[in-house]
């Protein structure tokens, strides 16, 4: 029994090794090692389960490549051929392997696939404007109101890589505004959005910051291998809402913010109005190191002023006087937070398509526009 007790402790241990992992990898089977690699990953781990449907996905490639005909079955079958050749289906796309999931799922490449999965963006997003997305990076501070903006950005392919940080774990109580599983539970919150991105779009490059954003690596997080295009910054903590936007600010990076109460929508154009005080000019002196060991409840002086306390809503209002005695800290709603993810998703692609050049606070109140 000793002996079975540690093979268990060691399959466990082995187990909470791999829980960070939200890296898919790829077998392109043209290349004969690749092919070889998956072969011996199938054939080493029956329990994978693998994913074939590159027929359908190139069957709906011929469609929107055609946009100006109604396809035939047989048309289409004979656009698939012409398009894929001598060339066993086995061998056109790409095949991902999702470790966390133990799938396999064939897919088109790259450009095929990003072509096919953003066809129904087209033509409130341009061919032309695409193509400028696609080259964007966009980091994220705070994955709970965060998560929901970091996947509308990868849906909308807003971007080419998204840069996350959070140090914090996924809790039961977040799940009333985090969508995820409960198997998820006291996983990483940047590794859960990492890996739900990439199982949406593998292509697009995901950089996690599983300790959060710190003093110490908010340069790195914004400038490493690329300045980052926009900070959506949506953390908790008042320290870091204050030296992020320092940072950005000497390295012009714009900043935008949603405040999951009233729809309130924050935009700051450090790159073009490099003297524009921090956040408007709300944040009151005092000094940083001060911030890093306050409560929640000393927090709330210091940051009404920051988030607009005074426009907030009469119920989140009340909230705050309430935390450390009917609840332990502000409360979000899932439908605010998905708001907040469209709101940032369609701020962050004006801003980059220099659609949108305004610094200011906005509010987008269902309860003002819909009586």
């Amino acid at each position: 029994m000793p002996g079975k007790m540690i093979e268990l402790e060691e399959y466990i241990k082995q187990q909470q090794l791999e829980q960070d992992n939200y890296t898919p990898v790829f077998y392109r089977l043209g290349n004969q090692k690749e092919y070889d690699a998956l072969l011996t990953l199938l054939t080493s781990q029956p329990n994978i389960r693998v994913y074939d449907q590159i027929h359908s996905q190139l069957s709906e490639l011929m469609k929107i490549r055609n946009p100006t005909k109604r396809l035939t079955a047989a048309e289409s079958e004979q656009l698939l051929t012409e398009f894929v050749g001598t060339a066993s289906l086995l061998t056109v796309g790409v095949w991902v392997y999702y470790p966390w999931t133990n799938r396999v799922v064939h897919i088109l490449d790259e450009k095929e696939f990003i072509e096919l999965r953003t066809s129904r963006n087209k033509q409130k997003i341009t061919d032309e404007e695409a193509e400028i997305l696609r080259t964007k990076k966009i980091g994220v501070i705070g994955l709970s109101v965060g998560q929901s903006i970091a996947l509308t950005l990868a849906m909308e392919r807003i971007c080419g890589e998204l840069r996350l940080a959070d140090f914090d774990t996924l809790e039961l109580s977040n799940m009333n505004r985090i969508r995820t599983s409960i198997h998820n539970i006291n996983q990483s919150k940047v590794v859960i959005a990492a890996r739900e991105i990439a199982e949406l779009d593998p292509f697009i490059k995901i950089v996690c910051y599983t300790q959060g954003a710190t003093e110490e690596n908010l340069l790195d997080f914004m400038t490493l291998n690329g300045k980052l295009d926009i900070l959506v910054e949506e953390c908790d903590g008042i320290d870091i809402k204050i030296i992020s936007r320092m940072k950005a600010k000497a390295l012009s990076i714009p900043v935008v913010m949603e405040m999951n109460d009233r729809g309130m929508l924050d935009i700051e154009r450090y790159d073009l109005e490099p003297e524009l005080p921090l956040l408007h000019g709300l944040i009151p002196k005092i000094d940083i190191a001060t911030l890093q060991n306050l409560t929640n409840e000393e927090k709330v002086p210091i940051l009404g002023p920051m988030v607009g306390m005074n426009d907030m809503s009469p119920k989140m209002k009340f909230s705050l006087t309430e935390i450390g005695k009917s609840i332990t800290t502000w409360p979000q709603l899932a439908s605010s937070v998905v708001l907040g993810g469209a709101l940032v998703a369609d701020t962050c692609r004006r801003i980059i398509l220099d659609q949108l050049r305004s610094s200011g606070r906005y509010y987008v109140d269902f309860e003002q526009l819909i009586k």
